[in-house]
């Protein structure tokens, strides 16, 4: 009995010890930045040489509210001539961070310089391991470095990834064009409107067969020619016929169906001509 009792003592003795031999990097295993490839993602993948953070890219953890890459924990991630290699963008970027503990969350922030450029809500929920954001850097051109930060909703923590840009597109304003010259027409005087009405092909009328006259001779005799009649609207005239208007006479010029008042022997010379 006294044995067993020493050897649990012993195994309880030694519990304290164990737990301060885990790692530091295991309880600090949190999320980055892996695309487009951040900082400690280029170091993961060994493109730059950055010391330790190279094996525990998702440790960069601080305080909420610094403006630095390192977290004050890796200075490495702070020295713009290591040689980091630009990811190229344009118009939008989206950012994907790989987590490896899902704290609940109070949100994701992304800057440039000073300027924070994007904030996302995380409803102090636990997100789902892999979480993609799509950032708008249309403002911006050129080499730009993007901080982005993992606010934690439970603790005074946050979570440091710097992604190199080269953004392609502009600063996002609309460039200035100079309108074309206008160009005005020149004006043109209309043709004169001719009074005279469009020819027709209207078919002369058809003519009756004079009437038998009864008088000694056989009864072939032509007619008396009629008088003339006066000019109406509406009748048919062919070439040849005559008529009065207004006490002169008139003889048809084209043969025609007269379909407008206005068209008066005295106003349409390419019908009538006066006798």
């Amino acid at each position: 009995m006294r044995s067993r009792m020493l050897a649990v003592a012993g195994t309880m003795a030694l519990a304290p010890v164990a737990a301060l031999l885990v790692p530091a990097s295991s309880a600090g295993a949190h999320g980055w930045v892996t695309s487009p490839a951040s900082r400690q993602e280029q170091c993961a993948r060994g493109l730059v040489e950055c010391g330790a953070v190279e094996y525990e890219p998702q440790s960069v953890e601080g305080p909420k509210g610094l403006t630095n890459c390192s977290a004050n924990k890796y200075p490495e991630l702070d020295d713009d001539t290591l040689g980091w290699v630009p990811q190229k963008v344009s118009g939008s970027a989206t950012f994907t961070w790989q987590n490896t503990a899902n704290h609940r969350t109070l949100n994701w922030e992304y800057f440039i310089g000073d300027t924070r450029i994007a904030v996302f809500d995380g409803n102090n929920e636990q997100p789902p391991m892999e979480v993609s954001h799509t950032v708008d850097v249309s403002d911006y051109s050129g080499r730009q470095k993007l901080r982005a930060v993992w606010n934690i909703g439970d603790t005074a923590a946050a979570f440091y990834s710097c992604v190199d840009l080269e953004i392609d597109g502009g600063d996002g304003t609309a460039p200035t064009t100079t309108p074309a010259p206008t160009t005005t027409a020149p004006t043109t005087t209309p043709a004169p409107t001719s009074t005279a009405p469009p020819a027709t092909t209207t078919e002369p009328p058809t003519t009756t067969e004079p009437p038998v006259s009864s008088t000694p001779g056989g009864g072939h005799e032509l007619p008396t020619t009629p008088a003339e009649a006066a000019w109406r609207h509406g009748a048919t005239y062919a070439i040849g016929d005559t008529v009065t208007y207004q006490g002169a006479t008139y003889r048809c010029r084209q043969a025609h169906t007269v379909h407008d008042p206005n068209w008066i022997p005295p106003k349409t010379p390419a019908l009538w001509a006066r006798v």
